[in-house]
């Protein structure tokens, strides 16, 4: 048996070129099975590690996915709001440990606008134990104050101390920019890829605030036109009798214009039902009143400042009227699925409390498609390079008629000639199986940043798992049975055919 591994091996080393080009077609093919493979499990990986240690998403009655969708991954609407007394009375459950508010709903040249509080910040996980911590400045705690994500900044350019305006609705669809509360970036937050560095959070009083000064903002109004129908009168022109009056109608009487004189002996004229009485000028004495008529109304006195600034800092709380979601951690995980039913129960509200990692399975399952697709063309990669390397092989017999020939005279059986032939194809798709898992190696060192950056999906240079293992020992044991293909071709040459010379 060593002898025949040697043999094979200095077979192939005297055909080292087209030994290269096989072992190359080989490698590739088995590069781009075992780097999907690789590549699909760090997705998934990326794709369950987006959020951990949070028990429970609860927003407004609705889908499961468009719940997981609009608050983890930033993609579509929520389903709905959740009032904010909802949101306290489920605060303060026995059972729940801490919550989470999202408030959803605009967005900065495309990148989604997110309202929430410091807990965010101190609780929300993602992967192993990875946190959102910052490389510059600190949370946001006014409600002018904006913290983005790594890739905002980044492909924004901005920096600490930006000014930055919202725009009103969700990303790729905003109708109107907020530039009557603009926002200032107080924090730029360290690089997680996941959808938080493309995401922009601000204080739920910042969110609240810039949507009364959006809906407070004045509108203008155009002035109707002259001879509309409105009802009124054109301006008269300088030196120009007045139009005659119709019979019993009443002129009108232009704003700081003294009323007419009242001729002697004529009537006053009737008031009409419920209408208010003419006002007193300063100075002058009231009129009298009529037998059996209400005295007039006491006028208020003038406001003082104070109160005027105590309705004014009442106008202007901000306090959240309603969010779109929450996270709930729960103090025991036994407690979640209890909690769970009671939230989907909920009478006062109707809510939707989905388990992330459920919900992501879910998701996954509708993707696997996807995954498919690339394992089947994989498989035709790998299909393409051993067809190439029996090509390569059995054209390669031509040339080796006398080698063929010169080994059975000097005494090699059949079992020799097939047991050479089998070898130096095991050894060309061993050697194929080294070299492409190597390459995936080395792809993922030289381009693990690139990727990330580009694509968001953390890759991590791990051990080959049991998929890929699989995977090349099926490539070895089929590279090794076509071996078996042009061995039985030298077996059948004979003897007198291989010394013959050729005309």
């Amino acid at each position: 048996m060593g002898s025949i591994l040697r043999l094979a091996l200095q077979s192939l080393r005297s055909r080292a070129f087209t030994s290269l080009l096989t072992v190359a077609s080989i490698a590739l093919s088995v590069t781009l099975l075992v780097g999907i493979e690789h590549v699909r499990a760090g997705v998934r990986e990326s794709f369950a590690g987006t959020i951990r240690g949070v028990d429970l998403i609860v927003g407004a009655r609705g889908g499961t996915l468009q719940i997981l969708l609009s608050t983890v991954f930033g993609i579509g609407a929520p389903s709905g709001a959740v009032s904010w007394e909802t949101y306290e009375r489920w605060s303060a459950h026995p059972a729940v440990s801490w919550t989470i508010p999202y408030a959803l709903g605009d967005s900065h040249r495309g990148y989604r606008v997110i309202g929430t509080t410091n807990a965010f910040y101190e609780r929300y996980r993602f992967r192993q134990d990875g946190r959102v911590t910052f490389a510059t400045g600190a949370p946001a705690s006014s409600e002018t104050d904006v913290v983005i994500g790594a890739e905002v900044a980044e492909r924004l350019r901005y920096k600490v101390g930006d000014p930055i305006v919202v725009t009103h609705g969700l990303q790729g669809g905003g109708i109107s920019d907020h530039e009557a509360h603009p926002f200032t970036i107080v924090g730029v937050l360290n690089r997680t890829f996941t959808p938080i560095d493309r995401a922009i959070y601000v204080t739920l009083e910042g969110l609240e605030a810039m949507h009364e000064d959006f809906e407070a903002a004045p509108t203008p109004v155009t002035p109707p036109a002259i001879g509309t129908p409105s009802g009124d009168a054109p301006p008269a022109m300088p030196g120009a009798e007045a139009p005659p009056a119709m019979p019993g109608a009443t002129p009108p009487v232009m704003p700081g214009a003294e009323p007419p004189p009242v001729m002697p002996g004529a009537q006053a004229p009737p008031t009409m039902p419920g209408a208010e009485a003419p006002p007193v000028m300063p100075g002058a004495a009231p009129p009298p009143a009529m037998p059996g008529a209400e005295p007039p109304p006491v006028v208020a006195p003038a406001a003082s400042p104070d109160s005027v600034e105590d309705e004014d800092h009442a106008e202007h709380d901000h306090e959240p009227s309603q969010i779109s979601a929450f996270f709930v951690g729960t103090k025991n995980r036994f407690e979640a699925l209890q909690l769970q039913r009671e939230l989907n129960t909920d009478f006062t509200e109707p809510l939707t409390a989905i388990i992330p990692g459920v919900s992501l399975g879910e998701l996954w399952q509708n993707i696997a498609s996807a995954e498919v697709g690339l394992r089947i063309v994989a498989a035709f990669a790998v299909a393409i390079g051993l067809t190439g390397m029996l090509v390569a092989l059995y054209s390669s017999l031509d040339a080796r008629r006398r080698e063929m020939a010169i080994l059975r005279a000097v005494g090699a059986g059949p079992r020799t000639i097939v047991s050479l032939l089998v070898f130096e194809s095991a050894l060309l798709a061993l050697i194929g199986c080294v070299v492409g898992v190597a390459l995936v190696y080395v792809i993922l060192a030289l381009g693990q940043g690139a990727i990330e950056a580009r694509s968001g999906v953390h890759l991590t240079l791990r051990a080959l798992g049991a998929t890929e293992w699989k995977y090349l020992a099926l490539v070895l044991v089929s590279g090794t049975l076509i071996g078996f293909v042009p061995a039985l071709k030298a077996y059948r040459n004979s003897l007198s055919d291989g010394l013959a010379p050729r005309s």
